[in-house]
């Protein structure tokens, strides 16, 4: 689904306060060239992201210092999302169409076409990997039946199985690449793909996407501007989505959820985020993050109640080993620093 980006406003170091805890929001890039919504947290240290005008960024040392690349005769593409293995193997999707998937081995220096897609309808949303061999990408319905391709040899490859799918999607029901986290991988087999526009769905395998089940999401929904932007999932059974408006961003009208049971129900956060929030992530089982072109806010309690601590904007965010990174849509790469 197509989705437009904002202005970032702000380019500021803004220590923010919460009642007992303080939070530094640290910038290590403020003046890319590009709109980045693909963002991959190898670990402490190795930090990819991908935005619009082919661009590709790599840090090996924690976001002191940037690489920065464009694969060549793909430079003019939106790359939504990027999966990286370490500071050498990385696989980046571009939305809109004709529809690619890139792989590179040699820290981003040559990238190879392992998948093109010419067909006018062919949308691509986001990808996620069990493993560096088994991964999935999930795309905009055509002929109202989700696009859905697997790999299980590391990117090299991939399958078509969007027929495995029975249950056709809604007319007006699509999937959003606004962080390329509207799909989650877990543990052998699992995966959850959430959708919105008129309606917003759960779409759960836990064989690899070999069969599905639907799991209705009741956060706000009926509009194509509306439903579930961002999931994740602490395990088989927690997780959160968030998710709005994108047009109201500072609305916060019932735009997170969090579950207990896999995703089969949800909750509605006692103390919500405060507006629209396009990505969402997991930093240990309690403490969680969400943020949006409106803000960020965190919850110490799973997802039960949240806590506004900036309004600088973002479009997603990713944490791995304590390291919290967000990236936004005016070359912005900031760290967030927690007290744990």
């Amino acid at each position: 689904m197509h989705f437009p980006s904002k202005i970032l406003l702000i380019f500021v170091l803004l220590p923010l306060f919460s009642a007992a805890q303080t939070y530094n929001l640290v910038p290590l890039v403020t003046d890319a060239k590009t709109s980045m919504r693909g963002l991959s947290v190898v670990n402490n240290e190795i930090i990819w992201v991908s935005g619009s005008k082919g661009s590709i960024g790599k840090s090996v040392n924690g976001g002191k210092t940037w690489e920065w690349t464009k694969p060549k005769g793909y430079e003019t593409l939106d790359f939504r999302d990027i999966q990286a293995f370490d500071d050498k193997k990385a696989i980046i999707v571009n939305a809109g169409s004709p529809a690619y998937i890139l792989s590179t081995v040699d820290g981003g220096k040559t990238w190879i076409e392992n998948y093109k897609n010419t067909d006018s309808a062919i949308f691509l949303d986001g990808m996620d990997f069990w493993d560096k061999q088994n991964g999935m990408v999930f795309g905009d319905p055509i002929n109202h039946k989700m696009q859905l391709f697997r790999t299980n040899d590391g990117g090299l490859t991939w399958e078509n199985i969007s027929g495995n799918l029975t249950k056709e999607m809604q007319v007006g029901e699509a999937g959003f690449a606004a962080s390329g986290t509207t799909i989650k991988t877990f543990g052998k087999g699992k995966v959850w793909v959430a959708t919105g526009g008129s309606v917003s769905n759960i779409y759960y395998s836990d064989n690899y996407g070999k069969t599905w089940k639907v799991y209705r999401c009741p956060i706000i929904q009926g509009e194509s501007s509306t439903g579930v932007f961002s999931i994740d999932f602490f395990d088989a059974k927690n997780g959160i989505a968030v998710g709005g408006n994108y047009l109201k961003d500072k609305d916060n009208n019932n735009s997170v959820l969090y579950t207990k049971n896999g995703g089969k129900s949800w909750i509605k956060s006692k103390v919500p985020v405060s507006g629209y929030r396009s990505g969402v992530t997991y930093i240990d089982k309690n403490i969680c993050l969400a943020t949006g072109t409106s803000g960020t806010d965190i919850s110490r309690d799973g997802g039960k109640t949240w806590q506004n601590i900036s309004d600088l904007s973002f479009n997603t965010t990713k944490a791995v080993d304590k390291s919290v990174i967000l990236v936004g849509g005016k070359g912005n790469i900031y760290k967030l620093n927690i007290p744990l």
